[in-house]
């Protein structure tokens, strides 16, 4: 088998794992390495595309395992997850109105206060629109835990930006 087109590989997925990992890793740095991670693994292993059906949620699958073994590397999962997630990251662009900055900035902080796991299919659903199925195969979870980590990661997304949303409208 001829080695993947990493550069169009890399083209056309980058962008979208690199948001998707820094959503999970809530660090930029690790979220770096987890893209390097991914393609590095790719072009020492090109087998890997061989039986691939969907690059977007194959890629997903790896860019996560990266990013939970990158967590593990700097610690327990648990002291991450406080740390990173009380950390505030610019998630989304910038924007001239004063209102949906302010709203961008409070989602953003409100994504970081989510348990990674309900944060991670989040990402997945509304930044990626993939569908539970998609989603439970990238994570390798089971495809009703998929559709409760949303559920709940929604309700609390709801709860925490209800105010925010009723005061700007």
């Amino acid at each position: 088998m001829p080695p993947p087109d990493l550069a169009r590989l890399y083209d056309e997925h980058a962008s979208a794992l690199f948001a998707f990992a820094l959503n999970v890793t809530r660090h930029e740095a690790d979220t770096r390495d987890v893209l390097q991670e991914v393609f590095r693994k790719l072009a020492a292993r090109p087998e890997l595309l061989r039986a691939v059906r969907d690059e977007r949620g194959f890629l997903l699958r790896l860019a996560h395992h990266a990013a939970i073994d990158q967590m593990r590397r700097r610690g327990t999962r648990e002291r991450n997850h406080e740390q990173f997630a009380t950390e505030s990251i610019a998630l989304f662009a910038l924007t001239a109105d004063p209102d949906e900055a302010a709203f961008r900035r409070e989602l953003a902080e409100a994504m970081g206060e989510l348990p990674v796991e309900q944060r991670t299919v989040v990402h997945l659903k509304l930044w990626e629109g993939l569908t539970f199925e998609q989603i439970a195969a990238a994570l390798d979870i089971p495809l009703n835990t998929a559709a409760s980590r949303h559920r709940y990661g929604l309700d609390k997304l709801r709860a925490r930006l209800r105010p925010l949303y009723d005061e700007i409208k």
